[in-house]
């Protein structure tokens, strides 16, 4: 039987409804590469990239268990007037890694099933598109108004007011998003609704798969 992947990239704002939309897709046989948890496997103790990122940023980004120091990176890194620079050397590092991570995913899932659906979850889609090494059949973003998701952050995740605006300004807007993708899933309605409209699409791509 012919290979036929149908890849899907998605995305949305923080607390959008991301990980809602992701979790009904892999119960629906969707094989889920999940970005955020790649992106904590590269940088694990021992890792080649916890290894580059010492190398590059001082022995101050470990811990004393030869962890990431992530306290100390997100003071000396993520903030300050070279913050920029600094999170492109890391960016640098890390997205190589990832990237051949998720390759090596997605061919595991096609040897499982030669007409799989596969998920990209990347939070920063509209960030990294035009480096990516990868063609999306599809792209989904999960959206939701800025001021329910400021709400949801400080009610789910004890943020106050500024730093979830803060963690919203510091992510691609919801037009750079829209830019990028074919379909949109708005999670501001009814749970039921929106599993519909997934379960649609997934129909949807299962019939292109064949």
């Amino acid at each position: 039987m012919a290979v036929v992947v149908i890849r899907i990239g998605l995305t949305g704002g923080i607390a959008a409804g991301k990980s809602t939309v992701s979790a009904r897709l892999r119960e629906l046989g969707a094989v889920l590469v999940d970005y955020d948890l790649l992106a904590r496997r590269v940088v694990e103790p021992g890792s080649v990239g916890l290894q580059r990122i010492a190398k590059c940023f001082g022995s101050d980004a470990l811990t004393d268990r030869g962890e990431l120091n992530r306290a100390w990176m997100s003071e000396h890194v993520f903030s300050g007037s070279d913050a920029e620079r600094k999170r492109k050397m890391l960016d640098g590092i890390e997205h190589p890694l990832i990237y051949e991570l998720a390759v090596q995913l997605e061919h595991e899932a096609v040897e499982a099933d030669c007409q799989a659906v596969v998920v990209h979850d990347i939070p920063l889609l509209a960030e990294v598109i035009d480096s990516i090494p990868f063609e999306f059949d599809h792209i989904v973003t999960v959206e939701a108004p800025e001021q329910v998701r400021v709400s949801r952050m400080m009610a789910t995740r004890g943020m106050s007011e500024s730093q979830a605006w803060n963690r919203v300004n510091h992510q691609s807007s919801a037009e750079q998003r829209l830019a990028i993708a074919d379909e949109i899933i708005d999670s501001t309605q009814p749970l039921e609704q929106m599993f519909d409209h997934i379960d649609m699409l997934m129909k949807q791509w299962r019939t292109e798969a064949r």
